[in-house]
């Protein structure tokens, strides 16, 4: 799996497809839930640490099969699950649509950021997914449309039902190209300077905690640069971890266990991993 996450950590799996249609997807997932198997799907691979030994699963691919986007209606875009956001994020501005911006830098996929509820920047996905294509635990297409998508912080009624997406209606506004551009522009630049780009990561290791942010506290507990290994609380952005080199996913989990443990002793606050782990 290191060569399909961005942490550029993990072994190998059981199994592995790649449809290149909705339709290949969708009969994939239903010849594997009539044998008993779950499957997982898997787009970009970010936000996901995987385990270092063998992995019991079945992966389906959703990158760069189901990476199909059209434009619908004036202000609307359909997207398939495994199109990197800031692909759509840059179709938007080429298309003069506004409120997709946040995207631009976000490495993951439409899928993947659905089902997280990904933001940044003050905007988030619950904001512009209208709807929302995903199979149910019998393999049966179901359309989420609204506040059946249930978003919340970093959460959504996909997380929650373990229901595979497939593919999103995002419906934006009518903007100007060269202002949407420049915003885009000023939020990739912010991300260059602030966050370890130069790493392998997995993104935003936790959560917010209730009242405060997970980079100030670890920050404050003389965290940044703590160091197990070649796993490393990045330098430039206390709330990354990073895999400076070689580092395993063994490390890595000491590592964030060492950061709660401490963080919970100075502070009180208890923090919640944001990346999702396949062990």
């Amino acid at each position: 799996m290191k060569a399909h996450t961005s942490f550029r950590i993990g072994g190998p799996v059981a199994m592995m497809a790649f449809p290149v249609t909705t339709e290949e997807t969708i009969a994939t997932i239903q010849a594997a839930r009539r044998v008993g198997i779950k499957p997982i799907l898997l787009g970009r691979g970010t936000n996901l640490l995987c385990g270092d030994g063998e992995l019991n699963y079945f992966m389906i691919k959703t990158y760069p099969g189901l990476s199909h986007m059209e434009q619908v209606g004036k202000n609307g875009i359909l997207c398939g699950a495994g199109i990197p956001m800031r692909q759509v994020a840059s179709f938007a501005q080429q298309h003069s649509l506004t409120g997709l911006e946040f995207a631009h830098g976000i490495p993951g996929s439409i899928g993947g950021g659905v089902v997280m509820n990904a933001g940044a920047y003050g905007g988030e996905l619950a904001n512009v997914v209208k709807q929302t294509t995903a199979l149910d635990e019998n393999g049966e297409v179901k359309i989420f449309r609204g506040e059946e998508q249930e978003f919340a912080y970093r959460s959504s009624v996909f997380m929650k039902q373990k229901l595979l997406v497939l593919d999103a209606l995002i419906e934006l506004a009518p903007g100007d190209s060269v202002a949407i551009q420049a915003k885009m522009d000023d939020f990739l630049a912010r991300r260059k300077r602030t966050q370890p780009l130069e790493y392998a990561s997995g993104g935003s290791m936790f959560k917010r905690p209730q009242g405060a942010y997970a980079a100030a506290l670890i920050d404050k507990c003389g965290l940044k640069g703590f160091r197990i290994g070649d796993a490393q609380v990045s330098e430039k952005h206390a709330g990354f971890v990073i895999n400076r080199d070689q580092a395993t996913c063994e490390e890595i989990m000491a590592l964030v266990s060492h950061v709660q443990r401490v963080v919970l002793e100075k502070t009180g606050f208890s923090l919640e991993m944001e990346v999702i782990r396949l062990f």
